[in-house]
């Protein structure tokens, strides 16, 4: 059984709350609250919006936020200008972009997630006991009572949990939807996504919380690995990983071994390790990897491997292909900001 630590603490000079998932002494994820207080909206953030601008030939309308952070709604079929509407951040802005929303709200606690406008009761994939999935139903179904056209997902983190625990879950999030509908303006409290709130809903492990935890831990020096382009791989190769305006270019080197044998090895390593340099890093949109030579009979094998790496990555994730020279698409949703954007 692996063991698994969660690492909070409260960075000194500014006060911001980074959280570190280390299993079996390796870090595996990493949240770092943004600096400032005019940070922009993070995912899962729900505002009570203003439809400012409709933009008809994309089907699509520019939404006031707050403070002058836009948004902008792609789906805005029958929306007026001025009209005023919950709306849910999907994404980190890009530069000069106004952040991406959703009017489709996800309520989010450990246990649940209640989907207003989404009706019934679904239970994680991830949970395959069909005894355990029909409890959690059952206890749901209790907790939720007459909702209307509101629905309910029992998350993977509910299998085994006490019917007390999600019970209560499920009640603070119909409390939250409620006060939600209630809000004027503006960001609603409770949904803003900070690195503690987000570690303690969504990782599993033992929690430690206190100073010098990352220090302790070795997680700065990871840290300051990571804003460096080369990643080191276990078979003695690195790719390296540079973010440019357009997208994330990703290239494979195997070092000093030129040999079909060693660009394999050094590809495959790359291909398990490549989803958690990504999620460290913060990264996302359009990501080219350009793969170390080898056969073109062990691609597929490249490709199995990939899909298997980022099965088990909570971010969304395209695996688009190769191109036609032989370069591997990926797209992935900007669901973070860059960690060079938000380490100190």
């Amino acid at each position: 059984m692996s063991h698994r630590t969660i690492l909070i603490e409260t960075h000194a000079h500014d006060g911001r709350t980074r959280a570190a998932l280390v299993v079996d002494g390796r870090l595996e994820d990493l949240l770092i609250d943004p600096p400032g207080d005019a940070a922009a909206p993070r995912p899962g953030e729900i505002y009570r919006a203003r439809v400012d601008r409709l933009v008809p030939n994309a089907g699509g309308a520019f939404m006031r936020l707050d403070r002058g952070r836009q948004g902008y709604l792609r789906e805005a079929r029958g929306l007026r200008e001025g009209q005023r509407l919950l709306v849910m951040a999907t994404g980190h802005a890009e530069p000069h972009k106004a952040t991406p929303v959703t009017q489709r709200l996800l309520f989010k606690a450990r246990h649940a997630i209640l989907t207003p406008g989404a009706p019934g009761i679904n239970v994680s994939r991830q949970i395959r006991d069909e005894d355990e999935r029909a409890r959690l139903t059952a206890v749901a179904t209790e907790a939720l009572g007459e909702a209307g056209d509101t629905g309910l997902i029992l998350r993977s983190l509910a299998a085994g949990a006490e019917p007390d625990a999600i019970r209560a879950d499920i009640a603070a999030l119909r409390a939250l939807a409620a006060d939600a509908a209630e809000t004027a303006e503006g960001p609603v409290p409770g949904t803003a996504a900070s690195a503690r709130r987000t570690a303690l809903s969504e990782w599993e492990g033992r929690v430690e919380e206190g100073a010098g935890l990352f220090e302790r831990e070795g997680v700065l020096d990871e840290i300051d690995r990571l804003l460096q382009p080369q990643a080191n791989l276990a078979s003695g190769a690195w790719m390296t990983i540079e973010p440019t305006a357009a997208l994330v270019a990703v290239d494979i080197n195997t070092g000093g071994d030129f040999s079909a044998a060693a660009g394999l090895k050094a590809n495959l390593d790359a291909a398990r390790d490549l989803p958690r340099q990504l999620r460290l890093r913060g990264l996302g949109g359009q990501i080219v990897v350009d793969f170390a030579p080898m056969p073109k009979k062990d691609r597929k094998r490249i490709e199995d491997t990939l899909k298997s790496a980022f099965r088990r990555d909570p971010i969304e994730t395209s695996l688009a292909g190769w191109t036609g020279m032989g370069l591997f698409e990926i797209q992935r949703k900007r669901e973070r900001q860059p960690l060079a954007e938000v380490a100190d």
